[in-house]
C-alpha cells in the first residue's frame, strides 16, 4: 500500500472520531498534514531510490557484458598471439628427408638371380608378392623442402624429389642411372582471406604424389598410388568429421612414343573423408588416345580407351582391425575404361573401352606379447577385357609378416607369401595362358639402432635367406620375365643376401 493511502486511512479515521477527541480541530489537522507531507517526501526518496537502483543495475549488466566481451576478446587475441609466436619461434626453413634400400642378392651358386616385388607373372598387373629377402636393387628417394610462415600467417611449402632405381653393384653407374625429377610443386596454407570450409585449406600446384596415397610397404605394393602434374585443394572441411580434397592431375602414356603425340590422361578426383571412411571417385579422359604412335610412327594401340572412371572405398583404423591396439586399413577399389589400372590411376594407355577391374587389399600391424608382433595383408585383383577382348587377369597374395624382439639391437623376421595366378591374356604381347601358385618363405636376422618390433622404425641392415618356388606352369607365361629365365626356373630356388633399409 502507498504511503499517501496510509495518509488518507489515518485521516479519515481521525476525522471521524473527531467528536471524541481533542477539540481542536485545527492542531489535529495541522499535524496530519505535515505526516502526509512528511509521508510524500518519503515515498519520493523511495522512488529516486528504486530508479537509481534500477539505473545501476543496469550498469552492473553492461558492465559484466562488457567484461565477458573483453575477456573472450582478451582469450581470442591470447590464442593468436601463442599461435602467432609459435609460429615465429618455427619461421620455417628448409628440411631435407629421404628413402633408400640397397643390397646384395646371390642365388645358392653365388651367382646372379631373379628378385623384385613383380618377380611372378602376375606382377605385369599389379600382382607384388613379399618384399623380404626379395630384392635386388639400389633406390634413393631424397627430397628437399623450403617451408616458412608469412607475418600474415599464411604458410608455404615446396618440395622437390630426385629418385633414382638400378640393378648394377657398381660403384659407378651413370650409364644406368634412372635419375628422375619425380616432384617439384609448391603448397599455400592458412590463408587468412579463406573462410568457412576452407579455413585450413592447403592449395597446391606443380608435379607430385597424391599426398592421400597409401600402400602395403612389405609387399612393396601401392593400395592406391595417383600422381601427375596439375592443382588441387586439400582440406576442405564441412565438420569436425568430414573433410574433402579436389584435385586435377594430367598424365602422358609410356615413355616410347613419339613426342609430337598429343593424347594426355586427364584424372579428376573428389576424395571425401568421414571419420575413419574414405570414398574417392575418380574420371579421366584422354583424347585421341587410340591415335596415339610409337617412335617409328606406328599405332601404339588403336583400341585404346579414351575415358575411364574409377572408385575407392577405404577403411582406416586406429586399432588392428577393432580388435586390439595396433592399426590396420582395407581398400575396394573398381575401375572401368581407363579406370581399369585401380592401383596406379591414370597410368595404362593400353586398356580397352570395356575393361573393369577390381581390386581387395587389407593389412594389419599388431603385438602379440612376449616380443612378438604381426602384420598380415591380402591383395588380390580381377581383370577382363582388359588389353584383348575375353582376355582376364586374376589373381590373390596373401602375405604375413612377423617380428620377434631377441635384443635390444636384434630382432628376427620372419615373412611368407603365397600367390595364386589364372592368366589368360588371349596372346596380347605373345603371353600365354597359364595358372599355379608362388610360395616364399624369408628369414632375416635384423640389426637395428632400437626400437626393434617397430615395423616402420628405420635404419635397418638384414641379413637373410630365402626359398621360393612356384607351378612349372608359369614357367610358359613369357619369354621375357623372369620365371624360366636361365637359372630360374620351378623346382625351388635359394636366394642369399644383406640388404639395408632406411627413411626419414
Amino acid at each position: 500500500m502507498k504511503k499517501s493511502t496510509i495518509a488518507v486511512t489515518l485521516s479519515t479515521l481521525f476525522l471521524s472520531t473527531s467528536v471524541w477527541a481533542d477539540p481542536s480541530m485545527s492542531s489535529i489537522e495541522a499535524r496530519l498534514a505535515a505526516m502526509e507531507q512528511r509521508l510524500q517526501a518519503a515515498e519520493q526518496r523511495a522512488n529516486a531510490a528504486e530508479t537509481r537502483a534500477q539505473i545501476a543495475e543496469k550498469q552492473a549488466q553492461q558492465l559484466a557484458s562488457v567484461q565477458r566481451q573483453t575477456q573472450t576478446s582478451t582469450a581470442r587475441v591470447a590464442e593468436r598471439t601463442t599461435k602467432r609466436e609459435a609460429q615465429s619461434a618455427d619461421q620455417g626453413g628448409f628440411e631435407f628427408h629421404g628413402y633408400a634400400r640397397s643390397g646384395l642378392l646371390m642365388n645358392s651358386s653365388a651367382a646372379k638371380t631373379q628378385g623384385g616385388p613383380t618377380v611372378t607373372p602376375a606382377g605385369e598387373t599389379g600382382g607384388h608378392v613379399g618384399r623380404l629377402g626379395n630384392e635386388p636393387d639400389t633406390y634413393v628417394e631424397l627430397n628437399l623442402e623450403h617451408k616458412q610462415t608469412l607475418d600474415n600467417g599464411a604458410t608455404t611449402r615446396f618440395k622437390a624429389m630426385l629418385a633414382d632405381g638400378q640393378r648394377t653393384y657398381n660403384d659407378w653407374t651413370a650409364a644406368s642411372s634412372d635419375l628422375n625429377l619425380r616432384q617439384a610443386f609448391v603448397e599455400l596454407g592458412q590463408l587468412p582471406t579463406f573462410s568457412g570450409a576452407f579455413d585450413n585449406a592447403t592449395v597446391w600446384a606443380g608435379k607430385r604424389f597424391d599426398r592421400d596415397n597409401f600402400d602395403i610397404h612389405w609387399i612393396d605394393s601401392d593400395v592406391l598410388f595417383l600422381a601427375g602434374t596439375g592443382a588441387g585443394i586439400d582440406d576442405m572441411k564441412w565438420n569436425d568429421q568430414a573433410r574433402s580434397n579436389i584435385s586435377l592431375y594430367g598424365r602422358t602414356f609410356g615413355d616410347i612414343e613419339n613426342n609430337e603425340n598429343t593424347a594426355q590422361n586427364y584424372i579428376l578426383s573428389l576424395n571425401n573423408f568421414v571419420g575413419p571412411v574414405q570414398l574417392m571417385v575418380s574420371g579421366m579422359r584422354a583424347k585421341d588416345n587410340d591415335d596415339r604412335q610409337d617412335i617409328d610412327g606406328n599405332r601404339v594401340k588403336s583400341d585404346a580407351a579414351e575415358t575411364g572412371v574409377h572408385a575407392l572405398l577405404g577403411l582406416h583404423n586406429d586399432s588392428f582391425y577393432g580388435l586390439t591396439e595396433g592399426s590396420s586399413k582395407t581398400a575396394l577399389l573398381v575401375g572401368h575404361g581407363l579406370g581399369a589400372e585401380v592401383k596406379s590411376i591414370g597410368s595404362d594407355g593400353a586398356l580397352l573401352p570395356e575393361a573393369n577391374s577390381w581390386r581387395l587389399a587389407s593389412y594389419g600391424i599388431t603385438p602379440l606379447g612376449a616380443g612378438w608382433h604381426i602384420a598380415p595383408a591380402l591383395l588380390t585383383q580381377r581383370s577382363e577385357d582388359r588389353y584383348v577382348k575375353g582376355d582376364s587377369y586374376d589373381w590373390a597374395t596373401v602375405n604375413l609378416r612377423l617380428i620377434q624382439e631377441i635384443t635390444q639391437n636384434v630382432e628376427m623376421q620372419y615373412e611368407g607369401s603365397y600367390q595364386y595366378m589364372d592368366l589368360r591374356p588371349q596372346g596380347y604381347h605373345n603371353r600365354n595362358a597359364v595358372s599355379g601358385s608362388f610360395t616364399k618363405l624369408t628369414v632375416a636376422p635384423t640389426l637395428k639402432g632400437g626400437d626393434v618390433g617397430d615395423f616402420l622404425k628405420r635404419p635397418e641392415i638384414r641379413l637373410f635367406a630365402t626359398w621360393m618356388n612356384w607351378d612349372h606352369r608359369l614357367d610358359n607365361y613369357a619369354s621375357d620375365d623372369a620365371f624360366g629365365s636361365k637359372g630360374f626356373d620351378a623346382g625351388g630356388e635359394w636366394n642369399f643376401g644383406v640388404q639395408m633399409e632406411t627413411w626419414f
